[in-house]
């Protein structure tokens, strides 16, 4: 069996290799951007995902992620290939406005569940996320800075062609990821699609030197050369807003075309009301139906007559 998704770059997609370049496209640089989503999505739906960067799972004792994706000692259940228009192998950089294909072949047998979480893993990426790397870069409108290489958006994506799989209701899928290996989900049970929030119409930016919308809701100060500094040191929500070097983000923007996401974390005390209050700060004319939650998105995913 063999399943292909047509895409279309809204943006240019990083795929890199070990010496930081973009010059041509790995799809290792894919593959493991979807793999997350996956888990974002496993979480949502109060499935157990390891954190293949602590290699909790090994060989046949693993999670529903790595059942599909693999893990030490458990091959990927796929051969994963991006493939041109022509159905080539997908050589040069995804560049903005190129058609792409990504094809999923069979290599182990894998059932109706893996299948609709796949899709509509691959449905959230290309609708409300970002694949690949550089998705953190954070927009400028100075006007000698917009276009600089720091400033740039990347990962944005348009679904243009699926597949149409038989695919498993929301009961069968509860019932399905209720089977597999329980992980210590301490640390990372924030990247969920219930921790997942999503706005339309609008994007955080550096305006000038001493003004930048994207610091301020992250609670970092906004003058240019104070950026890395914390508004409150002590301020626990600012600190997981703003993150540290090598950890993962929990605020995306994108100037080309308007997209902005990210994550809460309830356990921290930082929920949906929190975010909307610090956005609210830097879009006075900000709507509370340009804020989309994770559970709304989750029953655009499988349909809202099988809302969970």
């Amino acid at each position: 069996m063999t399943v292909e998704y047509t895409f279309k770059a809204l943006t240019d997609v990083w795929t890199g290799n070990i010496d930081r370049k973009n010059n041509k496209c790995i799809s290792a640089g894919l593959i493991g951007s979807i793999r997350w989503w996956f888990e974002v999505l496993v979480r949502g739906l109060d499935g157990q995902a390891c954190d293949p960067s602590d290699t909790q799972c090994k060989d046949k004792k693993h999670c529903v992620v790595c059942e599909l994706f693999g893990c030490t000692g458990w091959a990927r259940k796929f051969r994963f290939e991006v493939l041109d228009e022509k159905n080539d192998v997908l050589l040069e950089p995804i560049k903005k406005d190129k058609k792409f294909i990504l094809r999923f072949t069979e290599l182990r047998p894998i059932c109706n569940e893996e299948l609709t979480l796949l899709d509509a893993t691959l449905r959230l990426i290309a609708e409300y996320g970002a694949v690949g790397g550089k998705t953190v870069l954070k927009p400028s409108d100075e006007p000698d800075r917009a276009g600089r290489e720091q400033h740039k958006d990347y990962g944005l994506i348009k679904l243009e062609k699926i597949p149409f799989p038989e695919k498993s209701d929301i009961g069968q899928l509860k019932a399905y990821l209720s089977k597999w290996r329980e992980v210590n989900h301490n640390g990372f049970e924030w990247a969920s699609l219930r921790n997942f929030w999503y706005v339309t119409g609008t994007y955080l930016t550096r305006k000038d030197n001493n003004s930048s919308t994207f610091n301020k809701v992250l609670g970092r100060k906004e003058p240019k050369h104070q950026g890395q500094q914390i508004t409150n040191g002590n301020n626990v929500i600012n600190q997981w807003l703003a993150g540290k070097q090598q950890e993962s983000k929990k605020v995306f923007s994108f100037k080309n075309p308007v997209r902005t996401f990210g994550f809460v974390n309830p356990k921290l005390k930082i929920d949906f009301s929190e975010m909307k209050r610090r956005l609210t700060t830097v879009w006075p004319d900000f709507k509370d139906e340009q804020f989309i939650e994770g559970h709304t998105i989750l029953d655009e995913l499988f349909g809202k007559e099988k809302s969970l």
